[in-house]
């Protein structure tokens, strides 16, 4: 009577699990409604309660701007000082950890799962990201599972990250490579407020 997904039969012992998983997903894509319609109310601060009751933890004078999206907020953690740009996704399957006064640009894709393309059944394969102190990550940047950047560093627009990034480089580039070093060491700047509708 039951079917799994490969069209294989299923006793109800096997079949209520998977019943009870699929509901919890069903329940799932209304919370993922309810942000995604959140990221459209032009108040930063009623976006930010709303975020809040969700379990997204955002540190003072830090902003998200219009339009994020997530699978799980509730499992990121953005420090002090930091701006999120417009547009941005924001995984939250794993861990998502981004620190004080990091400045994240428009239409950046911040993955911590993805699928595993040599499994015979294409499972997920997560890893948590995490993001130093006084990081710029330009527009249209992908930073995919398990990825650390480093405390000062600089991400060209458009680089794909797929390995970690040392404190005070610059990379660029599918896949990103170091192209540079920030000759500024002593970073102690502030980004300061964000734009009123943003």
């Amino acid at each position: 009577m039951f079917k799994d997904k490969y069209g294989n039969s299923l006793s109800l012992k096997a079949a209520i699990p998977k019943i009870f998983d699929r509901l919890g997903n069903y329940w799932l894509d209304l919370v993922l409604l309810k942000l995604t319609l959140t990221g459209n109310i032009p108040f930063w601060s009623l976006r930010r309660f709303v975020y809040s009751l969700f379990g997204l933890k955002i540190g003072q004078g830090s902003y998200i701007h219009l339009w994020a999206r997530f699978y799980n907020p509730a499992n990121i953690e953005i420090g002090v000082d930091t701006h999120v740009g417009d547009n941005c996704f924001l995984d939250g399957r794993n861990k998502i950890k981004i620190g004080n006064h990091v400045d994240i640009a428009s239409q950046v894709l911040i993955y911590n799962e993805e699928h595993n393309v040599h499994s015979e059944k294409f499972e997920a394969t997560s890893g948590p990201v995490e993001i130093g102190d006084y990081v710029f990550i330009g527009p249209r940047v992908i930073v995919l599972p398990g990825v650390k950047i480093g405390r000062g560093a600089v991400v060209a627009a458009g680089a794909v990250v797929t390995h970690d990034v040392s404190e005070n480089s610059i990379v660029g580039g599918v896949p990103a490579k170091e192209i540079g070093v920030r000759k500024v060491k002593d970073l102690n700047y502030r980004l300061g407020r964000a734009r009123l509708f943003q």
